[in-house]
């Protein structure tokens, strides 16, 4: 039985990831993998006892997730990359007056994405666990066969499938140098910084192209934007998601978070895009079909992100999923403290893995949606004026840089910066980080079965 002690600080983390997370939310551009990895990756490092930080974890994704969605619907920006699908649709709300039904109804939804993910996850984990030996086994090869598939889902499918291998051969290369130099004793395999290289490759990318005068030169300027919010009506006790959603939108919220469960194991952007669209295109009325789409939407992306790191994480102990690859990856291998032979996967029983998600994801409900509801607009007022997104971008990138030397010293920066380019310039053409993890990971094998 767990004592009570421990139960009060993992309350305690479940609030600290709430809270942060609420704030990092609603900040626009926030990607998730970039504010997520870093962070948990941190905290593993630390020592932090391990129930505890996935109880962090859990209230974090929650939270971000409920949050990302308030500049999407006040000012048409996203606030990471899996709200990008929904903007649309939540400016046909904004342009008929209805920002703050946007707001509610996306919230509602991924309260319901929440409560829906959390039991089929844990049910669907169970299920798999006979055959974790087997997936274990051939990992390699699934991760391969899964830059694959991922690289087929993209826009860009040809140039995805191209990049694979001479990316693995760049990772593999680096690993090889540090070898044969001695930066790295011979069975240690830098794998933290590349990762984490590839998380904030963009940026990395276009820091880079701001040294060259002629870029910044052609770059368009702006004055300050200004950003209209008309004043909402306030909510009066603790909103019920049950309530803001009618019965339709509350069945394929339910609909699409079972989906998002399901398909634990593919790009959560696509099957969100896909769904969402499938799900509301026979509805005539535009504000009616908009507010279907966002709120199925985002139902779909809380259970995608809480399956993606459940099911791999209780089941497997391998990342089998485009969540548990980026934004969990530290969970499953953040060494010394977590390998694949010894992580929250062998650490944890079932008991706890439930105790962990259940209070992490009630706590970041708790307080989350309810200052999403109540105070969406103050909190994106005060975020927008307040929290320069330079100066998080910036917080994220030095954790990096801190993490790469590290790994294997001053050269490994240079290493790290070199990923990043490459990686920022995959991702420009389409490559979407999915592939890119992949290919980290399956990355020896790919390279040793060519030789």
């Amino acid at each position: 039985m767990m004592d009570v002690v421990l139960i009060i600080q993992m309350v305690v983390a479940a609030i600290l990831g709430a809270g942060l997370y609420t704030i990092i939310g609603i900040a626009p551009g926030t990607d998730e993998t970039a504010v997520l990895a870093p962070v948990t990756l941190l905290l593993v490092v630390s020592g932090m006892e391990p129930i505890l930080v996935l109880t962090f974890f859990i209230a974090a994704i929650v939270a971000k997730k409920l949050t990302d969605s308030i500049p999407v619907a006040i000012a048409g920006i996203p606030g990471g990359v899996m709200s990008a699908p929904m903007v649309d649709h939540a400016m046909v709300l904004k342009k008929h007056g209805k920002p703050d039904v946007s707001i509610r109804k996306m919230a509602s939804g991924s309260v319901i994405g929440t409560i829906i993910s959390v039991p089929l996850s844990l049910l669907l984990a169970s299920a798999l666990v006979p055959l974790a030996d087997v997936i274990e086994q051939y990992s390699s090869q699934l991760f391969f066969f899964g830059a694959i598939f991922l690289a087929l889902m993209t826009k860009n499918r040809l140039f995805s499938l191209v990049s694979i291998v001479p990316f693995a051969f760049l990772i593999q290369g680096l690993r090889n140098l540090y070898w044969e130099i001695g930066v790295v004793p011979e069975d240690t395999t830098v794998f933290t910084s590349f990762f984490l290289g590839i998380t904030i490759g963009p940026v990395i990318l276009k820091l880079f192209e701001l040294l060259n005068g002629r870029i910044r030169r052609d770059l368009p300027r702006y004055d300050k934007k200004e950003i209209k919010m008309n004043k909402t009506r306030a909510e009066k006790g603790f909103p019920n998601p049950f309530t803001i959603l009618n019965k339709k939108e509350t069945f394929s919220s339910a609909v699409s978070s079972v989906f998002g469960v399901l398909t634990f194991f593919m790009s959560p952007v696509g099957i969100t895009i896909f769904l969402g669209e499938t799900i509301a295109s026979r509805i005539k009325n535009p504000v009616k079909r908009a507010a279907r789409a966002v709120s199925s939407m985002d139902g779909l992306t809380n259970a995608a992100y809480l399956s993606g790191i459940l099911v791999p994480l209780i089941a497997i102990g391998y990342p089998l999923s485009p969540t548990a690859l980026g934004p969990g990856h530290a969970l499953f291998n953040a060494p010394p403290v977590f390998t694949y032979e010894h992580n929250l996967h062998h650490i944890l029983s079932m008991n706890e893995f439930v105790i962990a998600t259940v209070i992490g994801s009630i706590v970041a409900i708790s307080i989350t949606f309810y200052i999403t509801i109540k105070y969406a607009q103050p909190i994106c007022a005060f975020v927008f004026k307040r929290i320069p997104h330079e100066a998080m971008l910036g917080l994220f990138f030095g954790l990096v840089i801190m993490l790469a030397y590290m790994d294997a010293g001053v050269l490994n920066i240079a290493g790290v910066l070199m990923i990043g380019l490459v990686a920022g310039f995959l991702h420009r053409k389409g490559v979407n980080y999915g592939v890119q993890f992949m290919t980290l990971y399956a990355a020896p094998w790919l390279v040793s079965l060519v030789f």
